[in-house]
This record gives structure tokens, sequence and C-alpha cells, in this order.
């Protein structure tokens, strides 16, 4: 199909009769344009688009888009958001329901920009830092941080995907901050913004991972502590409810981001009880154990060999961090054919999942 042509204008539509549905032209809602608005509509201390893009190397501005809608756009288009589809969230090779980074990333973006729109925050750059901040993260989970923990001494994931996965994509400093800082361990992020993210990222997954891990039965939401269960439910639905409306009410009384003191405990008994349950089972550390190993092997192995690394992950002045960068851009199943014909493992040693690989 080639689409349809108006018969009275110059103008090729996807649909045929399209022509009856019109809109009054108005002035275009530009960068500029939106840039004036957030100073009147974002809340005081917000994130403002105007200014100067502070980026590694200098751009000029985009005519249509602010710089942070320019960030999230070129981390959804990124071959690295894009492999978040192929790395562990909590199962390696899960089943078709279980979340992926990349599904993840998706609903922190959402639970992000709920909490935000509310308090009229920055949206865009709440959702660029969301969808960006586990770009970093290697095969097999967070057991990947272990593997590289040995060649790249405190190996954080947070901090690598903003310093190394982030930057052929030149985001802004306030978007690699949010990155750099969205976990709980690191430095708090210097904007409002970045600090929602980190707060939506811990209630997604605590969230996710509790239905992920039920459906396969391996918890049930019957074993919850009576806190969770009391102040959030124990279902997702209204666990997110529950600290999204908290989160906002909270912003909105004190200016600041986080929880009120109950909410905040119940989403503490919530990441211990999955840490116990979930994360710490003698299966997901058998799991980790196997995944830490195939990943320190390739790394070694790429280490040694660096001429069989792609031209673009050939580091000359440092072949270790050369390949570090390939194995932990690595999806678990490429991993894991790596292991079978590179190091030339036998099946039966590869990380068991929830399908046959």
């Amino acid at each position: 199909m080639g689409g349809f042509q108006d018969s009275g204008l110059s103008v090729r539509q996807a649909h045929q009769g399209a022509s009856r549905v019109r809109v009054t032209p108005r002035r275009r809602f530009d960068r500029d344009s939106r840039e004036e608005s957030e100073i009147s509509e974002l809340a005081p201390g917000a994130t403002l688009s105007i200014g100067e893009e502070r980026r590694a190397r200098s751009e000029e501005p985009d005519a249509l888009r602010t710089r942070f809608e320019r960030d999230r756009d070129r981390i959804l288009h990124s071959p690295a958001f894009r492999r978040l589809a192929g790395k562990t969230q909590v199962f390696i090779f899960p089943a078709d329901h279980q979340r992926t980074r990349l599904t993840h990333a998706l609903e922190v973006a959402q639970v992000a920009t709920a909490i935000a729109r509310a308090c009229r925050l920055n949206v865009s750059l709440t959702e660029a830092i969301a969808l960006g901040h586990d770009c970093g993260h290697g095969p097999g989970g967070h057991a990947s941080e272990d593997a590289f923990s040995v060649f790249v001494e405190g190996f954080d994931h947070a901090v690598w995907g903003a310093d190394v996965t982030s930057a052929p994509l030149n985001l802004c400093f306030e978007t690699l901050d949010g990155i750099r800082n969205h976990s709980w361990s690191r430095p708090a992020p210097c904007t409002p913004e970045g600090q929602v993210v980190g707060l939506a990222d811990r209630i997604a997954y605590c969230a996710h991972d509790l239905e992920d891990a039920a459906s396969a039965g391996l918890v049930a939401y019957g074993d919850l502590p009576e806190v969770v269960v009391e102040l959030c439910g124990s279902t997702r639905s209204s666990q997110l409810h529950s600290f999204v409306t908290d989160a906002v009410e909270v912003l909105q009384r004190t200016g600041l981001v986080g929880l009120s003191e109950p909410m905040g405990e119940a989403l503490a008994q919530l990441r211990g009880f999955n840490h116990e349950r979930i994360y710490l089972t003698d299966g997901s550390k058998r799991q980790a154990r196997t995944v830490v190993t195939m990943l320190r092997a390739l790394v070694e192995h790429f280490c040694d060999r660096p001429e069989e690394l792609p031209v673009d992950a050939q580091l000359e002045l440092d072949p270790l961090l050369g390949a570090v960068g390939w194995v932990d851009g690595m999806t678990d199943r490429y991993a894991c054919r790596c292991a079978l014909d590179v190091l030339g493992w036998d099946p039966d040693q590869l990380p068991k999942g929830y399908d046959v690989f």
C-alpha cells in the first residue's frame, strides 16, 4: 500500500478518508515553547530543560525536543537498551510471562513517571533515567557484578552504565547522574527526578519479583510479612498503588523524595522477604556461582585474545576493560553460547533456566 492522496492538498495519508479528521493549526509546540511552559508548570526545585546542554561533546540543540526528551529517545533506540530483553531480572531464560531487564526498566519508568507527573517534576528526565538505569547490567543479573569485580575493583552496574555503556549516546549530565546514582548504595542523585527513579526502582522490583516468584511456585502470598499485607496488600497492583500514592503524598507534604515511615518499613520488609525467599535460596546461589565462573572465564579468554573482540570493543591501551565491556554487554543466551563455542563448555555446565537452552 502506498497511501492515499488527498484530492485538494498535496498530502499523502496512510488511510483512505483520513482527511475527514482535521486539526486546527496552532503555533508549533517546539523545544522553545515546551521549555518556556516548564517554568510555570513544574514545581519549584524540579529540573528545567532550559539552559546549557551539559554533554561531554557539544551539540546544537534539537529544534523540536528538549535535551531530556532527546536523551530519552537516544536510550530507547540504543543497542544496550534492546539487549536488556535478553538479560536476567531474577530468572535466567525466563518463562514467557516473567520479567527481563527490559520489562523491569519499563515498569520502573511507569512508576517513576507516575510520581513525577503528579508532583510536577520533569517527566522526560525521569523517564530517560528510568529507561537507562540498568543498561550497564551484565548477563546473569547481579552475579555479573561479582564476576567483574575481580577485574574492575568495585564494579557497579550503575557506574558502568553511566560512564561506559552510555558514553556513545553523549547524554546530559543530569541523566548520567541519575543513572550513575540510582542504586541506594550510591550517593544521592543531584536532581529530584533521579531520586524518584531510585525509589521507583526498588518499588518496582520488589513488587514484580514477588509476582514472578509466586507464579513460579517459589513463594506464597500468604507467607508475606503482616505489615506488608496490612499497608499495601499482597498483589503487585495494590503494592504499586500504595507505594506510589504514599511517595506522592510525602513529596507534596515535605518536599522530599521518599516514603512515610510505615510505608518505608513495609518496603524494607518486602525486600527482606524477597531476599530470603527468592534471591538467596540454594538454587539462586548455585545459579549465581555458575554465572560468575562463566563470565570470569569469558573475560579472561577475551583479555588474552583481544583480536577476537569486535573492532569497537578493542581498547588498545587496556584489553582487560575491552574484554569486560564486551562480556558485560552480552545477553544471557549469547554468553552461554560463547561458553559452549569459545570456552568449550559442556551444556550441562551452563546455568539452568526455565526453558531448554
